[in-house]
């Protein structure tokens, strides 16, 4: 998986690829689903939500160009995948999740594999975290028809976060600079991820 989906495809931090390399992606999913673990693809965790390409943990992973001692909040947990690799790239992770069924497998899941630098919240990620502001980077694992500003506000000048922002089906993989008072947004490369709902995100529905 590391040579043909992660370094073939352009993905050279070594941090990322070695952390890529020790966290086991089939430990993260369904045991009926352990023997797709490793193809390049999304996989359902259940809940409507999904756990993210390979390619795409360590593109957005390496994106954040982390040096190891940032604080970092994830907005997303998900399956705690992409928290686990995050938790071998700075000093401690800070992650928010909706759906209180997947914060909880999430949580204890990386307690039992011994990633002290991580916790685990449930609640709105659109809004963030303000308990632990502000924070050296920030991910967010959903597609966002915008910039939740809040999320900008929660970042440290010179800070840089990594989204998802488009439609809901269909989004552009964006990194944001904080410069001050002014902030910049570049565009990486087309993306597909679940919608992020929430305050300032989009409609829930049935709840």
């Amino acid at each position: 998986m590391i040579d043909l989906q992660i370094r073939g495809r352009g993905i050279h931090d070594s941090r990322v690829l070695a952390a890529m390399e020790r966290v086991h992606r089939h430990e993260f999913v369904a045991a009926e689903l352990a023997s797709s673990a490793y193809e390049d693809c999304p996989l359902p965790i259940g809940s409507g939500q999904t756990i993210s390409q390979p390619y795409m943990v360590a593109l957005m992973s390496e994106l954040l160009a982390l040096q190891g001692d940032e604080r970092v909040l994830e907005i997303g947990t998900g399956s705690g995948y992409q928290t686990a690799i995050l938790a071998q790239l700075c000093r401690e992770v800070y992650s928010v999740e909706r759906i209180p069924r997947l914060a909880v497998a999430a949580q204890e899941h990386l307690q039992r594999c011994g990633y002290e630098n991580t916790r685990v919240y449930t609640g709105d990620g659109t809004i963030g975290l303000a308990e632990f502001q502000p924070y050296d980077r920030i991910i967010v694992t959903a597609g966002a028809p915008a910039l939740p500003q809040t999320l900008a506000d929660q970042l440290n000048p010179g800070g840089r976060l990594v989204i998802p922002i488009g439609d809901r089906f269909l989004q552009k993989l964006m990194v944001v600079e904080k410069h001050g008072p002014e902030i910049v947004q570049q565009e990486v490369c087309g993306c597909v991820f679940v919608p992020l709902l929430g305050k300032e995100g989009w409609k829930v529905y049935n709840e």
